[in-house]
């Protein structure tokens, strides 16, 4: 395959479905090789339905449609012997590894003070250690490899926009910006890029189901995606009320690509200028 990633392979986590598979898709199509898994498994606190095994076989399928090679798993980021044994598998199988798109997490609104101890720690246990675990179990490919290479981790806009109700996932969000430049620090000698994206909301079944919906129009009974965009759309200065996951692939193929090649240690804002707002 041509592209600007030819010959490269990347590894995916949360790609059964959203930012995942728009980002698996968007990597296959500059000529990666995909490394996709998920947990396709319900959590208990979350309060919206996850992906299905089906879904990352969707994701898998649209990667072989484009002509690209892909493997890929049922694997919980909250389990590294699974993590580092699935990694190293599809690694022996792809030949290398270049690239790390540590996308997994959740969002579980609660008042910081009502909600329970498995809603805090389940969401730092995914958001925030999963990332640290996925690192883990990929990146020493990269380096072994010895070709450098970009290691994307996705954060927040949360990390500057002040929200109620998701104390325990601006905190998780915001551990991922000290992690992030703790390992590019740590990386740089290697040439791997380290760097975290800051999406505001994301059109995808993270944001668009009703819980989230309540969460954002506590003032109406049965509150619609139209009357959530209503209010998600005051957050922006650009007046949108979210973004697409294809506007966060393009800046993951930016970062990946070599047009990313002398940046690290950065914090990547796609928040549709919400602190100006």
């Amino acid at each position: 395959m041509t592209g600007l990633l030819a010959g490269q392979v990347a590894v995916v986590t949360g790609a059964a479905r959203g930012q995942g598979r728009s980002h698996a898709v968007a990597l296959a199509k500059e000529g990666a090789s995909i490394i996709a898994l998920d947990a396709c498994a319900p959590i208990a606190t979350v309060p919206y339905p996850l992906p299905a095994k089906a879904d990352l076989q969707a994701t898998a399928d649209e990667v072989e449609a484009l002509g690209a090679c892909v493997v890929s798993g049922v694997v919980d980021v909250r389990d590294l012997a699974e993590l580092e044994q699935f990694v190293a598998d599809a690694v022996a199988e792809l030949g290398r590894l270049d690239i790390v798109c540590a996308n997994a997490g959740i969002s579980t609104p609660s008042p910081t003070l009502e909600m329970t101890e498995e809603t805090w720690q389940t969401t730092i246990d995914i958001n925030l250690t999963g990332v640290w675990k996925t690192c883990k179990a990929t990146v020493p490919h990269i380096v072994a490899g010895q070709r450098g290479g970009s290691v994307i981790i996705t954060s927040s806009s949360a990390t500057s926009m002040i929200s109620r109700n998701i104390a325990h996932y601006t905190a998780s969000k915001h551990g991922l910006i000290g992690f992030m430049r703790v390992l590019a620090k740590e990386l740089a000698p290697h040439r791997i890029r380290v760097n975290t994206l800051h999406p505001t909301g994301v059109a995808t079944p993270m944001i668009l189901n009703e819980p989230m919906y309540r969460l954002f129009r506590p003032d109406l009974a049965d509150p619609t995606r139209e009357d959530f965009e209503t209010q998600a759309r005051s957050h922006h200065a650009l007046g949108v009320p979210a973004v697409e996951p294809e506007d966060v692939s393009a800046a993951v193929i930016y970062l990946a690509a070599p047009s990313g090649r002398y940046v690290t240690g950065s914090t990547f804002m796609l928040d549709a200028g919400g602190p100006l707002a």
